[in-house]
């Protein structure tokens, strides 16, 4: 399958370094790579495929393009946007003269996905230290595995948000 290839990767020279068609197979296999790390985590395929292409080819993408590119339903790009846009992960923006939307990679993509596992971790931290209360009372061991549980939750957390500080701080560093 050939994942077509913006106007802008080809005038910012990004074949230079490679073979085109060595360029294309790797980008090819980082797009699909990205579609099935989503589609891992529970979401659908084509979702990381739109992200992932969007990830590689930079800049802003026609709707139509997107659906062209990725050879699926201007519907799937439309479910999967809307999907990419409430994780915050991409944005719809408009170019002047321009009827269709176009998406590109948020600001921040992946702060924003590392808050809201730090979200869902301390969710589940607190749902499960509310079982923990009610047992430890009655069962001292029960007790200690749910508290080693919602441990395990807090540290998810912590690491995450030690995380997403660290790559705040890099594109600090990198805006400076």
């Amino acid at each position: 399958m050939r994942i077509g290839c913006n106007d802008e990767a080809q005038s910012q020279g990004v074949y230079d370094s490679v073979s085109q068609s060595d360029f294309e197979k790797t980008r090819e296999d980082f797009i699909e790579t990205i579609g099935m790390i989503v589609q891992a985590d529970g979401f659908p395929r084509i979702s990381g495929r739109m992200f992932g292409l969007l990830v590689f080819d930079g800049g802003a993408h026609a709707f139509g393009d997107l659906a062209r590119a990725l050879q699926v339903s201007r519907g799937a790009i439309s479910s999967s946007a809307r999907l990419l846009e409430e994780q915050g992960l991409i944005r719809r923006v408009s170019k002047p003269g321009q009827r269709q939307d176009y998406f590109e990679v948020a600001e921040n993509p992946y702060q924003t996905l590392l808050k809201r596992f730090a979200q869902r971790a301390e969710t589940s931290r607190e749902r499960i230290a509310g079982f923990a209360q009610v047992v430890c009372a009655e069962n001292p061991e029960i007790c200690q595995r749910l508290q080693d549980y919602a441990q395990f939750f807090d540290t998810i957390r912590q690491c995450t948000e030690t995380a997403c500080d660290r790559l705040n701080s890099l594109k600090e560093q990198e805006n400076a």
